[in-house]
């Protein structure tokens, strides 16, 4: 089997369709389908089925995608090994954050580095099932999850610890609650909530309470950008469930945190990244760089 086209059947899994394939290597979508056919015929069960207008893989192609990654993870190690790669510091590293962890982090990492290597960033804040598939654009991508979502696929990505951080309740200053040193469940039943749009992490935080809480919430606003909705909790609002690290810079003028007691939440940040990624000396050193600089985050 030709490498190339197993690297395709993987991008197809992450990319979902031919045309995205094509969109991002540069190629027409003839010559992508002309390589996954050349594949095919080198493997006994099918690879793929249409779906619609759309080609997603079989059970085969999964396992062979899956397959593939320690294919390129070993050639590239393989290439290190020779000298190809040898301390290839200076490969730009590209990496991907949701917008409060890249808020916290990326200039402390950019600080860190001193330039050495260069890196390309930016912001993707994108549902939990979805973060796995950035790793076909970006050498790491910062993600999150709750303690309840479904773990990372192992088969497709390695993940790194980076940050748990409690979640809290962000209150305006004045709010009655602001003063208490945390809050109870029952004093929230009846706020208006602002919560992040739905199938992004924190909507199961609010779903979560309710749950406990024995009644629905009301959601006055759906907000994913954690500093417009430090303004709209500043304005009296509504209240909001905030990460208390990542987001610890917008407590301030009129907006507080307060735990909430009797309930753990946490949520959990990690670093995701194809196994041949890590091959790279640059992307491994921008991954302690970011361990490094979470440490120094998470510091009281």
């Amino acid at each position: 089997m030709d490498p190339d086209h197993l690297r395709l059947l993987r991008e197809l899994r992450d990319r979902g369709s031919v045309t995205a394939v094509a969109a991002a290597l540069g190629v027409s979508a003839s010559a992508v389908s002309q390589q996954l056919a050349t594949l095919q015929s080198s493997v006994a069960l099918p690879l793929t089925v249409r779906r619609g207008r759309v080609l997603i893989l079989t059970a085969a192609g999964e396992a062979l995608a899956a397959a593939s990654t320690r294919v390129d993870e070993a050639l590239t190690a393989a290439r290190d090994a020779i000298g190809a790669l040898l301390d290839a510091g200076d490969r730009p590293v590209r990496v991907s954050s949701f917008t409060s962890a890249g808020l916290a982090l990326f200039g402390p990492l950019v600080r860190e580095l001193g330039g050495a290597p260069a890196v390309h960033l930016a912001d993707e804040d994108v549902a939990h099932r979805d973060f796995p598939g950035l790793t076909a654009d970006y050498d790491l991508v910062i993600a999150h999850r709750l303690a309840h979502d479904a773990p990372w696929p192992a088969d497709r990505v390695v993940a790194t610890p980076l940050i748990d951080e409690p979640l809290d309740i962000a209150l305006h200053a004045e709010h009655p609650l602001a003063e208490r040193a945390q809050i109870d469940l029952d004093d929230l039943v009846d706020e208006d909530w602002v919560s992040v749009h739905q199938g992004f992490p924190l909507a199961g935080v609010l779903d979560h309470l309710a749950a406990r809480a024995g009644r629905p919430f009301r959601i006055a606003h759906r907000i994913n950008e954690f500093s417009v909705t430090a303004e709209v909790v500043r304005a009296g609002a509504a209240i909001a469930v905030m990460p208390r690290t990542t987001a610890s810079s917008l407590a301030v003028d009129g907006l507080v945190l307060r735990p909430l007691g009797g309930i753990e939440l946490v949520r959990h940040l990690d670093v995701l990244a194809r196994p041949d990624a890590l091959a790279y000396t640059s992307v491994r050193r921008v991954l302690r760089s970011l361990q490094v600089v979470a440490a120094r985050v998470q510091q009281p």
